[in-house]
């Protein structure tokens, strides 16, 4: 899709909408690196109770959140 078909207003809209998921999955990190993260993000967890994917899934979180900055802010530049 080149920046020619994508108009002023769907432009601004998917810079909020990848600001706004960015945050998130921020805050998400930061939980879970805190080891504060509600019980329904380690659903996916095989074995309970335990804190070593934490870490895993902390820096992937922080890691989608930069990317998803970045993209933000690429498309508000263009």
């Amino acid at each position: 899709m080149s920046s020619q078909s994508v108009s002023g207003g769907s432009k601004r809209s998917l810079t909020i909408i990848l600001a706004i998921v960015a945050l998130i999955a921020l805050i998400v990190g930061i939980l879970w690196f805190a080891g504060a993260a509600p019980s329904f993000l380690n659903s996916g967890s095989h074995v309970k109770g335990t804190s070593g994917n934490h870490v895993y899934r902390g820096t992937a979180a922080v890691v989608v959140a930069l990317v998803l900055g970045g993209a933000a802010w690429f498309t508000r530049k263009k």
